[in-house]
């Protein structure tokens, strides 16, 4: 697997904004968003159209980027969904407040260590929605994609995302098979085994612990 894709995939994919604008131009411009497949389309063929716009004044103003970027992140990822399947077994009985501020933490990481890598990604790429499935149990639903590039093969990137006030977030990616949750999880698992939830996001708040979307 390209590792090296990893980081720039999943601040793409988890902020909205992968880039499937060749596939989003076919969906309906006003059309409301129905499936979750249509959710990703809309939503990226919007997010792709302001980066590109507005690439220029956010590369100038780092903190106008920033704030773009939370509130797409914040409209579209399920965070405190996610952050309890991050946190797993060490969020069992957790309180709502512990899980959130780890979300809250993590979410702020993600943004500030990867969000500026959206500005140097090739909007270009062409991206194709395979299939929308339904997930074991009721969770929601899976929409397979896959990046088309040029000089190379197709990359998979899937889409979980689940129904939540009447409207579909995705909750997890996986890019080549790689799970945005599942590699967190194992990252956090030894500093939670060590410290509480309200501990461990205080140390991603202060920079003592990073995110790293490679998994190494």
């Amino acid at each position: 697997m390209q590792r090296a894709l990893l980081p720039v995939m999943l601040a793409s994919a988890l902020f909205g904004a992968t880039p499937m604008l060749a596939v989003a131009q076919t969906a309906p411009a006003q059309a409301a968003p129905s499936s979750a497949s249509q959710v990703v389309l809309v939503n990226s063929s919007r997010i792709i159209s302001n980066l590109e716009k507005r690439r220029t004044e956010f590369k100038g103003n780092p903190s106008v980027l920033r704030q773009y970027v939370a509130s797409e992140f914040n409209n579209l990822f399920d965070r405190d969904y996610a952050a309890r399947l991050v946190l797993g077994v060490h969020g069992r009985g957790a309180a709502d407040a512990d899980v959130k501020a780890f979300a809250d933490a993590l979410s702020d990481s993600l943004m500030t260590r990867y969000g500026s890598a959206l500005l140097d990604f090739n909007t270009q790429l062409k991206v194709r929605v395979k299939s929308e499935s339904a997930l074991p149990g009721g969770r929601g639903v899976k929409v397979a994609s896959e990046m088309q590039r040029p000089d190379g093969e197709p990359i998979p990137v899937d889409y979980l995302l689940r129904q939540v006030g009447g409207q579909w977030k995705v909750f997890d990616v996986m890019v080549e098979g790689v799970s945005f949750v599942q590699t967190f999880k194992t990252q956090f698992d030894a500093p939670l085994r060590q410290k509480s939830i309200s501990q461990v996001a205080a140390d991603l708040r202060a920079g003592r612990t990073q995110t790293n979307a490679s998994g190494k």
